[in-house]
């Protein structure tokens, strides 16, 4: 059974006219009666009844024109869905994001993507640090993830800086330095620090013990963290002051000041996913986090 012969028993179920069918399908009315007559010998019953007049259904023909609409239908959403995965407007897309880009871009992102392509399912990811994105990424648990890059070169993966971020100081609002415009990073070389995770559980360790070694100091006490909500948390408790990305801003909680460094280091952001991604769902939601976080930049 073929789908061309299932399509024309519907229009023949239609139209009640062979003529008519024929006609609608542009084809020839033998050629139109020669695969009735196949389409019953397969099925082993008669599906019309014919006179000089008109052509009548039989209780077969009814059943069997409401399977041919079923399946006809179903035929025609699958091929208009497929078009749409082939568009990258319909699939399915999770997205991670770490912790200093939840803030700021994931709510952008999430928010337009979802404007621009209501049939891409997006699962996201926020508070994350970017070993974890890394991996997560080559074991297909993500798809895209925002994190922060290390330099180290990885053929496995693509990674497209988005932005340059500076380093602001983040101050319980009781601290004697609170209130300044600004500050030299030195001035906080006898403060405890509250930062996340060493070694290889995240990046933005290294870099804030980078900009200290640049300011001439190393902190003497250090706690660390794995979320950036409960490193600025501890800091409003009074544990010790940080040093985060300047989105970070976002995050307004009680008791914490958030203050500009006169000379600030910088990190980047990056968008990354596995090398020749060819997913069209992936690519357009690339597109759209890139652009977001450019209007951003702006």
């Amino acid at each position: 059974m073929e789908l061309r012969h299932l399509r024309s028993f519907e229009a023949l179920a239609a139209e009640r006219h062979f003529g008519r069918a024929a006609t609608r399908l542009h084809m020839a009315q033998p050629a139109l009666s020669q695969q009735i007559k196949q389409l019953e010998r397969e099925l082993g019953v008669e599906l019309v009844a014919r006179t000089t007049r008109r052509v009548d259904l039989t209780d077969a023909g009814r059943r069997f024109a409401d399977h041919c609409r079923a399946v006809l239908g179903s035929v025609d959403r699958a091929a208009t869905d497929m078009a749409l995965v082939a568009a990258g407007r319909a699939g399915r897309v999770s997205l991670g994001f770490i912790g200093t880009a939840t803030y700021d871009l994931l709510p952008l992102a999430a928010r337009e993507i979802r404007d621009a392509l209501p049939g891409v399912r997006l699962d996201l990811h926020g508070e994350l640090l970017s070993p974890a994105l890394r991996a997560g990424l080559l074991d297909g648990a993500f798809d895209l993830v925002v994190l922060r890059p290390d330099g180290v070169a990885r053929p496995e993966l693509d990674i497209h800086v988005l932005r340059t971020e500076r380093l602001v100081a983040v101050l319980p609002e009781r601290h004697p330095l609170a209130a300044r415009p600004s500050i030299d990073l030195a001035a906080l070389a006898g403060d405890p620090f509250v930062m996340h995770f060493s070694g290889h559980r995240s990046s933005m360790h290294e870099h804030v013990l980078a900009a200290c070694a640049a300011a001439g100091f190393r902190p003497t006490e250090i706690m660390e963290v794995g979320e950036t909500v409960t490193l600025v948390v501890f800091v409003a408790a009074g544990l010790g002051v940080a040093l985060v990305p300047e989105p970070v801003r976002r995050l307004a909680l009680d008791g914490v000041a958030y203050v500009e460094l006169t000379d600030p280091a910088t990190i980047d952001l990056a968008l990354a996913t596995r090398a020749g991604e060819t997913s069209p769902a992936i690519r357009r939601v690339a597109e759209i986090v890139t652009a977001v976080c450019g209007s951003r930049g702006r």
